[in-house]
């Protein structure tokens, strides 16, 4: 599976201790990230992360082309609710894109811990029917 991995500033530090704690399951799976974000996680593990430009510079705008082409299976997005984006409108999009193309998406720790144990019980393999249906 292709896995996204994206957090703002005040959320980064959650979204490398989660990527920590399943690197395991991590591992298994091919990852892409925001700028800083996949740094980070690329220095506080053994993960290898395929980066893409900061969020504000267009990044979250990369995803969402890799969504809209069916290249992306899984979305953590650590967003901090409490803090204006000057890329909201981007981030909007991103949300609207997963919608359409039925990509699991986790806005919170909790939400990306149920997603990951369930990628690792099996739980998202519909993902390859859907790929398979894009094939044809």
């Amino acid at each position: 599976m292709k896995i996204a991995l994206i957090a703002h500033d005040r959320k980064k530090e959650e979204i490398v201790q989660l990527a920590m704690a399943y690197e395991t399951i991590l591992s298994e799976h091919v990852l892409f990230a925001t700028g800083t974000t996949g740094l980070r996680i690329m220095e506080a593990t053994s993960l290898t992360v395929s980066r893409v430009l900061s969020g504000p510079l267009g990044g979250d705008q990369q995803i969402g082309a890799m969504i809209a082409r069916n290249e992306m299976d899984l979305i953590i997005f650590l967003r901090d609710p409490l803090t204006s984006q000057p890329h909201e409108p981007d981030i909007t999009a991103l949300l609207r894109l997963c919608d359409v193309h039925k990509i699991p998406f986790a806005t919170n720790l909790g939400t990306a811990e149920i997603l990951l144990k369930a990628l690792e019980r099996g739980e998202l393999d519909w993902r390859d029917v859907v790929h398979k249906e894009n094939e044809q």
